[in-house]
């Protein structure tokens, strides 16, 4: 009997739960198929059809272009981060070198260091290097803070593979790299597309960074659409949220195509790490 009433509260808990989470998504959704005048709003989803804000939002907001600058930044990022922090993180954590566990702390200060307190000397560093106001500006600087932790997480990965599966594959003839892509790396796939997910969303969703790094080019993020967007049109709610949308839109489409993997990622770190 207490069984039955411990998992029926943990039922009702996800219920609610999971209507905290979903009521103001529905609402972003209604509000954003709303007239854009805002003449004869409802709250019914039924009655909301005015599919054409999104366009208008699109045109508006200039969102083509900001999107394709925001899918080159985040999607460098990316891919330079886990390129980097798969082979950092097996060789923290399986290859045995002097002062290892010195070069990991040092990775792990990117974590403690907060963006705000070195965004304005790393700009000056970029301004003098010629690549402020470029691409470069903005991916170098995201893959270097993504790395502590995305070193702190495939070391955590490794660390709980069995140095007996490294052991028979060198006695085999293997070496360090035949072992990591064929031997190590299938076992730990799913937290490396959990690290990239993550990753993904920190970058798109990055605003500070993009703005500073960016001033002075014509260039622009989803984000900085957006908040350009909002300070034009504050009162007009359905356009608002057609942005918003459609600035998360990509997010949450990466998140569905790797859910599953994204989700034995995480329970991998929780149970083993």
């Amino acid at each position: 009997m207490i069984g039955k009433l411990e998992k029926l509260a943990g039922y009702a808990v996800l219920v609610v739960a999971s209507l905290f989470a979903i009521v103001p998504i529905i609402g972003v959704i209604i509000m954003a198929l709303q007239p854009a005048d805002g003449s004869a709003a409802s709250l019914s989803l039924l009655d909301a059809h005015h599919i054409e804000n999104f366009s208008q939002v699109w045109e508006a907001a200039n969102f083509g272009a900001s999107m394709r600058t925001s899918a080159i930044l985040t999607g460098t990022t990316v891919i330079l981060t886990v390129m980097l922090s798969v082979p950092a993180g097996y060789a923290l954590a399986l290859i045995q070198f002097r002062g290892a566990g010195i070069v990991f702390y040092l990775f792990l200060l990117g974590l403690l260091i907060p963006l705000e307190g070195m965004i304005v000397p790393l700009y000056f560093d970029l301004h003098s290097l010629g690549l402020a106001n470029s691409y470069w500006a903005v991916i170098l600087p995201n893959t270097a803070l993504s790395l502590a932790f995305g070193i702190f997480w495939m070391r955590a990965a490794f660390l709980n593979c069995e140095r007996t599966l490294v052991e028979a594959a060198r006695m085999d003839g293997a070496g360090t790299l035949m072992i990591l892509r064929r031997v190590l790396f299938p076992l730990v796939r799913p937290m490396v597309l959990t690290l990239a997910v993550l990753i993904f969303a920190w970058t798109w969703n990055d605003f500070l960074m993009p703005l500073v790094m960016l001033s002075g080019s014509d260039l622009q993020t989803a984000p900085m659409s957006l908040t350009y967007f909002q300070g034009q049109h504050m009162t007009n709610y359905a356009y608002l949220a057609s942005a918003a949308i459609i600035t998360a839109l990509p997010v949450v489409v990466i998140y569905l195509l790797a859910q599953r993997a994204f989700v034995r990622g995480i329970m991998s770190g929780a149970l083993k790490g």
